[in-house]
C-alpha cells in the first residue's frame, strides 16, 4: 500500500504540468470579473469581449482537466494508504506545485 504514495504523487506534479493551463485562466478571470467587480483589482483595459469566450473556452477547458485529474487519481486513492480526507487535498496541492512555482519564478 504505501509503495502507491509516491506514485500519486509523482502522477499528481506530471498532471499539474498540462495544469498550469487551467489555473491561469481562473486567475485571469478572477481578477478580471469577480474581483474586480468587488474593488480588489484592477480590470484588464482591453478586456472587452464579455463571458462568451470563456463559456465556450474556459470552461471546457477547466472542466476536462477536472475531469482527468479525478479519473486519473480515483483508483490511486483507493490504494494508497491515506484517509481521502488528507488524500484529496494534497492531490491538489501537488497539481498546483508547478504553477506555484512559475508564479514564483515568473
Amino acid at each position: 500500500m504505501r509503495k502507491w504514495l509516491p506514485t500519486a504523487v509523482g502522477v499528481n506534479l506530471l498532471l499539474g504540468i498540462p495544469g498550469v493551463v487551467p489555473v491561469w485562466l481562473l486567475s485571469y478571470f478572477a481578477v478580471n470579473w469577480p474581483l474586480a467587480a468587488v474593488g480588489w483589482t484592477q480590470r484588464e483595459p482591453t478586456e472587452n469581449d464579455g463571458m462568451l469566450p470563456w463559456l465556450l473556452l474556459g470552461g471546457p477547458v477547466v472542466a476536462l482537466f477536472a475531469l482527468l485529474w479525478w479519473l486519473a487519481n480515483r483508483p490511486l486513492r483507493r490504494r494508497t494508504a491515506l484517509d481521502p480526507r488528507l488524500y484529496w487535498p494534497l492531490s491538489a496541492l501537488m497539481t498546483l506545485v508547478p504553477s506555484i512555482t512559475l508564479m514564483i519564478v515568473l
